[in-house]
């Protein structure tokens, strides 16, 4: 996308429909969606431009009411415009690191810090749109690759039954659900050094707080220090053996999920990244984590709650 391109959405939004060419414009991050720094005369703003697709799985109405909220509990940008109609949405500029698993792994206290701002989320009492229910979900990205003619990788529907423990186990003992970001990558968190910021909330809802615990973990490549580390700091103290459970079934349901919507991306001819290749690499790693021995332990500790 042009810079000319990125002032006509800009001049979409009514007090910026007379602007002149912003100063500068910086491609950000972002998957299935064109994210952009504008620096404008009197200060930086974020424009979200959506993905092509994205409609068909992302409620726009929803993002708004829970990108908002965000804002409110103080662990998101004020958000400064949204159209649910169109999905364009421009949100106040944060000063600070856009993480990635490398950095997660290379900063000190960065598990910590991400931990913190989940838990503020988790506890802030906001209530946002939709429920966030995993199994629900794996069938209705199923319908949606139906649609669009596209192939599982083989074995899925294998480790979809066995997954049915694991469904289980979690809806045995229930857990309060709590407003959560449902989808933290890495590059979904802007560290300021100080504390840690949440941004894009296209998937958010009520959910089990764990279940952003283990997505990030995943996302960010954690190995058992830095999953303590993330764990002690959200608990502030020890972590209870069903919750650390919890998390770590998470992270094999999310490789589930996701690998889903790589699927998707892959079938929508999105060009951002080779989905195909990111689909199987998740669900490999899905099946890896269910085989391990630990994996059966920590599931115990879900059952025993």
């Amino acid at each position: 996308m042009t810079q000319a391109e990125v002032l006509e959405a800009l001049r979409q939004i009514p007090e910026f429909r007379e602007v002149a060419d912003p100063a500068e414009v910086q491609r950000l991050m972002g998957l299935t969606n064109r994210v952009y720094a504008v620096r404008l005369p009197e200060r930086v703003v974020v424009l979200r431009i959506p993905g092509e697709g994205t409609e068909a799985y992302i409620d726009r109405e929803v993002e708004a009411h829970n990108a908002v909220a965000a804002a409110r509990a103080v662990v998101s940008p004020e958000v400064l415009y949204c159209d649910p109609k169109n999905g364009l949405m421009m949100t106040r500029h944060i000063e600070g690191t856009t993480m990635s698993p490398a950095l997660f792994n290379a900063t000190p206290g960065a598990p910590a810090r991400a931990a913190q701002v989940l838990r503020k989320l988790h506890r802030s009492g906001e209530n946002f749109r939709f429920r966030f229910e995993l199994f629900a979900m794996i069938d209705d990205y199923r319908a949606v690759l139906s649609r669009l003619g596209a192939s599982l990788p083989e074995g899925y529907d294998d480790v979809v039954a066995e997954a049915a423990a694991v469904r289980e186990a979690l809806e045995a003992h229930p857990v309060e659900l709590a407003p959560c970001h449902c989808d933290p990558l890495c590059e979904n968190f802007i560290d300021t050094g100080e504390r840690m910021w949440l941004v894009d909330w296209e998937y958010s809802g009520m959910n089990d707080p764990l279940w952003d615990l283990g997505d990030l973990s995943v996302e960010a490549g954690f190995g058992p220090e830095q999953d303590r580390e993330m764990m002690e700091a959200y608990c502030d103290g020890p972590v209870p053996e069903a919750l650390y459970g919890r998390m770590v079934v998470y992270k094999a349901m999310c490789d589930l999920l996701w690998t889903l919507w790589g699927l998707i991306q892959h079938a929508n001819k999105n060009p951002a990244d080779d989905f195909w290749t990111y689909a199987v690499n998740r669900f490999e790693r899905c099946k890896r984590l269910m085989a391990e021995p630990s994996f059966s332990e920590h599931l115990a500790a879900v059952r025993r709650g």
